[in-house]
């Protein structure tokens, strides 16, 4: 692209235009189309090597002018988002959009991006002055001095929030001299360890296993928010009693404003009280007494582009118009002060703080008339031309080239890759052309010479001036001309989710042998003088039992039946447990044999292997428009290894709804169809089977396959014919409902079946499908994760792969926590309406449903609403869906149906009444539902007002305000959603024993009776063993003083079974803590030594007097001869009762040191007599 961008150096105007640029003047530009004045900014931009910001008029230029000049300057550059100001009052609000525009704007004010793009919206809004900033942000470095309590300070000061553990951007917590922090700045948090006031060393952790994963060399910390009322002048006492100077001035006027004056007080009380105030937009003038907006960050060398500036002065005026329509809104209502509404720069304003930068004006005509305060000094004509790509039509291509080559033109074609450019210079020189290949281009085409290269544009160019013509492709190219890949790899939940991190007083925990008890709490109980911690746990009627914290790993937090599942306590004593227990297993067992049955054979039959990639599947891979994700990469690996196997594939791929299973499922059908099969894609819903129908189409375009789609909605006579080609082999893909299932239809040669949703067709379909996939490859396709520790405990006998990792630029969805307030939630629906968007409002209760629907038709008289909820009739819910992609309805009033609905890109904003009655699982994967285009999305979570809230209520409602705020929770929500696919996966029998028994424990079964059936010594049941010594093992509150960390830790350390993981549990705590006192490393050593005692068949372990006894369940001569030679007449031996050996204790000795030595003399005699 440098050879096509010098090009523009042979324009006569390009040198005045460059010097005029570079003296801080303004210049008027005409004649320049969309992809001309990209071509003109990005030589701009390379030839003065200055920092540059070009404004667009709205979100999608902004996109189109993003993609242009990443394809000329070969990077991204990054967009400037705008905001939502906040008036309202809300329970938590997420502030991603504004953390992305600090991050933006510091950066820029930096000079660290070299090139950013913004709508007009983004760059005239108020926003925090560049002094104030720099002042609340911080870089800190290794080494630095910094007192511990002066950064505490400063991050409360910037709008952090202190808490346990760190999940999300904007919060940090404190454990001693160690510090995390989630700065918005970066993409992951940082650790700081601290010596007295030095910060010894930084390093990134993964928020989900909170262990550090690599050093930082430096953190820069900005705030959390773009208005904080602890920025202002005096502090938050100074705005509060600013905000009663107004009250004051308020109750002096003849008629004052009483909503205004209750908006006053309420929000002065709020600051004064230390509470949460989201509305602080409502003071930004109070808070920043200077106006400040994006051009004020502009570096003093910057340049300035406006693009179209015909339109964005039209824009301007209109989004000036509409934001005062909106705050006589507010202004009415008594929400905003009068003398406080500067809330954006006008058109005149803001190229006023442009002045004394280099600004171009674009326009496609030379404009009339330019702002007063900014006049250009120089008006640039150029002569040049868009050309409409030709998109594989070869004939316009050959043409368009023979006309310019008949009239000494230079023509380049860019032709995306060598082999495109192959095929094309044979068909040129088949329509007596001759072009010539140029892979890399070296030099520019001379006068009438037609060149082929690689590079991709969405538009060509035409330079009549300069005698010279570039030709594209297209769009489709032009996207992947930069495919960025991440720089380093972000958490995926893939680990085994720790059930502790959650737990609280209250929750159903499970214990191994006495089953499911309520979580009391951690007590501390002294013992022969030695503090010992114990979990309390509450069983049926009075029942309690005491487990020591040292054998945690003997319980576990209950997962099972959802929310609104009744649980049974068990009785301490009687055989109850025991029994169900005994069922479960019983049901693991026959289901291990029936997986393993079909296992073999599945291995027995054999099926057509495909061959290795061919050029053209590499090709359609290429015309991928988006970065894969390496999910995505490697189940792709995963798939086409089975297919190249000669034994049939049976792969569950999962992933959330947008994570990219179609492209994957896609790739495969290519790999099918190429080898000269045929394809199938079976699916649950008529709506479903439409949308991958158009899927497909768009992406198998350019391609000589036939694809078909078979539903219902087809006549009989259509059906007929389709069945017909089908069997003679003309047609590649079908895709279809359970009409794939009827006994007439016939494949000419199927090769594979993608069947999505499994779990959502009948057990009769079911069955019919075992028949049809007999001996043809299957991959199903699944929208809810699968947990990983299932996948492995069925490794080898249910292939699996999984997509964890979201698409690349996934936008944040702006969520609210709020009342239920119909004001506000109108103007989030007009808004979303206004931009042509489509809105989600979710009521959950069928019999009210339609009141509802009517009376939000009664507010917007003119939107188009829909209703759709579970006792519809399948074909009422697909004409409604269908609808609602289509664009013919604005408003879906709906039920939680849509949790696995289809994906509609033009849907954005979602409400939700009643969210306080959902669980976090629920509401993740609904609020899933917007966020799926380039688009800004809301999701407002409401509650009703004034209801009384039960402690379960409070308990979800704060969790869903921390998710809101931090994204935290998401683990939990993560794993609530696994244990639903993990029940989808097991079918609905082995749900039930999954939930009597709990999901962990269930799990331990299952891989015990798979290790079973397959004759698998190496998976014997774990050993244990109880070791009650008089020994200081503790973890002290003063180390970890979370419970639920403690608890975490605790059963980490009770899950030791080698040196390996002592070491490992050693190295996180001195990572996520500092460094272990004496009785948390005495606590590792006794779990580690009661492994190995259990490995030595010792059950239990305990001292009488100054006798160490070690109970064991049968006596073996020869370590007893090693223990008695080790300890001479220290040692006796009882067969009788309970058998044990008993040591004697001399007062020099220390009590773990006498057990290492002997189960070491015990190893010893064991190795002796394996040789």
């Amino acid at each position: 692209m440098e050879l096509i961008l010098d090009l523009l150096r042979r324009l006569p105007d390009y040198p005045r235009l460059r010097t005029a640029l570079e003296s801080a003047q303004a210049v008027g530009v005409s004649g320049a189309a969309q992809i001309n004045r990209s071509h003109l900014i990005a030589a701009l931009c390379r030839d003065t090597a200055r920092p540059a910001v070009v404004v667009c008029q709205d979100e999608m230029a902004a996109r189109r002018t993003q993609s242009e000049l990443a394809a000329f300057l070969g990077a991204e550059a990054p967009i400037l988002p705008t905001r939502d100001l906040m008036f309202y009052d809300a329970s938590a609000i997420s502030r991603g959009w504004e953390q992305k525009r600090l991050r933006c704007l510091y950066d820029l004010a930096r000079g660290k991006t070299p090139l950013l793009l913004t709508t007009l919206e983004a760059f005239s809004l108020r926003t925090m002055p560049k002094a104030q900033l720099f002042s609340a942000a911080m870089r800190l470095l290794p080494g630095a001095q910094l007192e511990l309590e002066e950064l505490i300070s400063r991050l409360l000061h910037a709008g952090y929030s202190r808490c346990s553990l760190v999940e999300g951007a904007g919060q940090f917590s404190v454990r001693g001299g160690i510090v995390d922090i989630f700065s918005p700045a970066e993409e992951r948090p940082v650790r700081l360890e601290f010596f007295g006031d030095e910060i010894d060393t930084m390093g990134y952790f993964d928020p989900v296993t909170q262990r550090r994963v690599e050093n930082a060399d430096e953190l820069v910390i900005l705030p959390v928010a773009e208005t904080l009322p602890a920025l202002h002048p005096g502090g938050i006492e100074g705005l509060a009693q600013e905000l009663d100077g107004l009250l004051a001035r308020q109750r002096r006027r003849k008629t004052p404003n009483e909503a205004l004056m209750r908006t006053l007080q309420a929000d002065a009380d709020a600051l004064r009280g230390g509470l949460a105030f989201s509305a602080a937009d409502r003071y930004q003038a109070l808070i920043y007494p200077e106006f400040a907006c994006a051009a004020d960050y502009l570096p003093a060398e910057a340049l300035v582009f406006f693009c179209d500036h015909g339109n964005l002065r039209r824009s301007a005026q209109r989004a000036q118009e509409e934001l005062g329509m909106m705050l006589d809104s507010l202004l009415q209502s008594g929400l905003l002060c009068g003398e406080l509404c500067d809330f954006s720069a006008d058109w005149e304003q803001l190229c006023g703080r442009v002045a004394g930068h280099g600004a171009a004006f674009f326009d496609s005509f030379l404009a009339a008339s330019y702002p007063q305060s900014l006049q250009p000094s120089l008006l640039v004509n150029v002569t040049a031309k868009q050309l409409p790509s030709y998109g594989g039509n070869l004939d316009a291509a050959a043409s368009d080239l023979a006309f310019y080559q008949k009239n000494d033109y230079a023509s380049l074609v860019l032709c995306g890759n060598r082999r495109r450019g192959e095929i094309l210079a044979q068909q040129l020189r088949e329509k007596h052309l001759s072009a010539f290949l140029a892979f890399p281009l070296a030099k520019l085409p001379a006068p009438g010479q037609i060149l082929l290269t690689d590079g991709a544009l969405p538009f060509g160019m035409e330079y009549p001036d300069l005698r010279f013509a570039i030709l594209t492709e297209g769009q489709l190219l032009a996207q992947t001309a930069q495919k960025p890949r991440k720089k380093h790899q972000k958490a995926t939940n893939r680990q085994k989710l720790s059930s502790f991190t959650d737990l609280s007083p209250g929750d159903l925990i499970v214990h191994e042998y006495h089953g499911i008890g309520r979580y009391v709490g951690m007590e501390q109980i002294r013992v022969d003088g030695i503090v010992k911690d114990y979990v309390k746990i509450a069983y049926q009627g009075t029942d309690t039992l005491y487990v020591p914290a040292t054998q945690l790993d003997l319980i576990s937090k209950y997962i099972g039946g959802g929310e609104d599942t009744v649980v049974k306590l068990n009785k301490l004593s009687g055989d109850q447990w025991q029994k169900t227990k005994a069922r479960a297993k019983s049901a693991a067992k026959d289901l291990a044999a029936g997986l393993i049955q079909l296992y073999a054979e599945r291995k027995r039959r054999m099926v057509y292997a495909f061959a290795s990639d061919t050029p053209w599947q590499a090709e359609f891979e290429d015309n991928f428009p988006y970065a894969e994700t390496d999910d995505q990469l490697r189940c792709i690996e995963e798939i086409k290894a089975d297919m190249e196997s000669p034994q049939p594939m049976d792969r569950l791929l999962c992933g959330d709804v947008g994570f990219g299973k179609t492209e994957v499922a896609l790739r495969a059908v290519m790999k099918c169809i190429l080898a000269g099969k045929q394809a199938a894609i079976l699916v649950p819903t008529t709506v479903l089977a439409r949308q991958h129908y158009l899927t497909a189409m768009q992406r198998f375009q350019g391609h000589p396959i036939t694809i078909e789609l078979l539903t219902r909605y087809k006549t009989g006579a259509e059906q007929t014919k389709l069945l017909k080609k089908l069997e003679a082999g003309s047609i590649d893909l079908v895709i279809g409902t359970h009409k794939l299932f009827n006994k007439k239809i016939k494949f000419k040669d199927l090769g594979l079946l993608v069947v999505d949703e499994e779990q959502r067709f009948g057990v009769g379909n079911k069955e019919t499908l075992k028949e049809i996939s007999k001996n043809v490859d299957v991959l199903t396709l699944s929208a809810t994760p699968i947990p990983r520790t299932l996948n492995m405990a069925l490794s080898g006998i249910r292939d699996m792969s999984s997509i964890e990792e979201p698409p690349m630029n996934r936008h944040p969805v702006q969520t609210f926590v709020l009342e239920q307030n119909d004001g506000v939630l109108l103007d989030a629906i007009r808004r979303e309406l206004s931009r042509g968007g489509q809105v989600y409002y979710l009521h959950n209760r069928v019999e009210s449903i339609e009141r509802c629907a009517g009376m939000w038709q009664q507010r917007l008289p003119d939107a188009r609403i829909g209703i759709v909820h579970g006792k519809m009739g399948q074909k009422e819910i697909a004409k409604v869906m269908n609808e609602m992609a289509d664009g013919e309805i604005d408003i879906l009033v709906c039920t939680t149906i849509i949790e696995t609905g289809i994906d509609i890109p033009n849907a954005n904003t979602l409400i939700i009444e009643n969210a306080d009655n959902m669980g976090l699982a629920q509401l993740h994967q609904i609020r899933g539902r917007v966020g799926r285009s380039s688009r800004h999305a809301y999701a407002y979570l409401c509650y009703r007002h004034g209801k009384a809230l039960s402690e379960i209520a409070q308990k979800r409602l704060s969790a869903i305000r921390e998710y809101a705020a931090f994204g935290s929770g998401f683990k939990i929500a993560m794993r609530d959603l696994e244990l639903r696919g993990a029940g989808n996966v097991l079918g609905a029998q082995q749900h039930g024993h999954m939930e009597a028994v709990g999901y962990e424990m269930y799990l331990q079964m299952l891989e015990q009776a798979i290790s079973e059936e397959r004759g698998d010594q190496t998976k014997k049941p774990k050993k244990e063993c109880l070791v009650d010594l008089p020994i200081d093992a503790h973890i002290p509150p003063t180390y970890i003083e979370s419970v639920p960390q403690r608890l975490g830790i605790y059963r980490r350390i009770a899950d030791i079974t080698s040196r390996a993981d002592a070491d490992d549990v050693t190295d996180e705590l001195i990572d996520r803590f500092g460094e272990p006192p004496a009785p948390v490393l005495g606590l590792i050593r006794t779990s580690l030594l009661r492994a190995y005692s259990a490995q030595h068949n010792i059950y239990e372990i305990g001292r009488k007097g100054d006798k160490l006894l070690l109970y064991i369940d049968d006596l073996d001569m020869q370590e007893i001869s090693a223990i008695a030679a080790g300890f001479p007449g220290r040692v006796t031996v009882s067969a009788a009762g309970k058998p044990h050996i008993a040591v004697r204790i001399m007062p020099q000795d220390k009590m773990l040191d006498l057990l290492e030595k002997v189960l070491m003399l015990m190893n010893t005699a064991n190795k002796q007599k394996d040789s």
